[in-house]
C-alpha cells in the first residue's frame, strides 16, 4: 500500500529558551525528536524565517521547519518554505499543541478550520487550509481566561511525561503515515491514544 507523500513537516512553537518547555511548543518537540532520531541538526535559514533541517524518513527526504516568527506569525515562515521549495500545501504536515484534546492524545487531520489556534489561523491565512495537521493534546485548563497562562507555562512532571510519550508515538505514526498511508497511520494512532 502506498504511503502518503509529504515533503515538509512544520512544528509550531515560540523561539527562545523561555518558551522551550512550554506546552505551546509541542510542535517544536515533535520536529526536534524527528531530527534527533535521524541524527540531523537544525540551522537558522533567514530566507524561511526559521530553523530548517533535512531528514531521511524511510525512502522519503523531508524538510523540517521550526518557524522563528513566534506562534501568531507562523504562516509567513511556512509560506516562505513552501514557495521557495515549491511544495504544495497538501504535502505539508503542521504539528501543534491542541487544547481540545486531552494530554496524551494525538490526532492526524486534513483540512478544516483553525479551532481557535492562532498559529494555525496564520498558517491558513498564508497557505490555505488544505494541509495535514498533527494535533498534540495539551488539554484545556477549564476556563478561557486561563488559556494563555496554560499554554505558555511548563506542564507538571507527570503531564510533561505524558506529552513527551505522545510525541514519541506521533513520531512512530509519521513513519506509518509515510510508508503505509494516512488511513493506516490514523487508525493505529487514534486507537492507541
Amino acid at each position: 500500500m502506498p504511503g502518503t507523500p509529504l515533503q515538509a513537516i512544520v512544528g509550531l512553537g515560540n523561539p527562545g529558551p523561555e518558551y522551550a518547555w512550554t506546552r505551546h511548543n509541542a510542535g517544536f518537540w515533535l520536529v526536534d525528536e524527528l531530527a534527533r532520531k535521524c541524527k540531523s541538526e537544525f540551522r537558522l535559514q533567514s530566507r524561511y524565517h526559521g530553523e530548517v533541517c533535512r531528514v531521511d524518513l524511510g525512502c522519503n527526504e523531508i524538510t523540517l521547519l521550526k518557524p522563528q516568527t513566534f506562534m501568531n506569525k507562523s504562516g509567513q515562515s511556512v509560506r516562505s518554505l513552501a514557495d521557495f521549495l515549491k511544495i504544495p500545501s497538501e504535502r505539508i504536515l503542521i504539528a501543534y499543541d491542541e487544547l481540545d484534546l486531552p494530554v496524551g492524545v494525538v490526532r492526524f487531520k486534513y483540512d478544516g478550520g483553525d479551532g481557535g489556534h492562532n498559529g494555525i489561523r496564520d498558517v491558513i491565512a498564508h497557505l490555505g487550509a488544505q494541509c495535514w495537521r498533527l494535533r498534540i493534546g495539551i488539554a484545556h485548563p477549564g476556563h478561557k481566561s486561563e488559556v494563555i497562562d496554560h499554554v505558555l507555562r511548563r506542564a507538571p512532571p507527570d503531564e510533561e511525561k505524558a506529552l513527551r510519550d505522545s510525541v514519541t508515538r506521533a513520531v512512530d505514526a509519521i513513519g506509518v503515515f509515510l510508508e503505509h498511508g494516512a488511513e493506516k497511520a490514523m487508525s493505529e494512532l487514534h486507537v492507541k491514544t
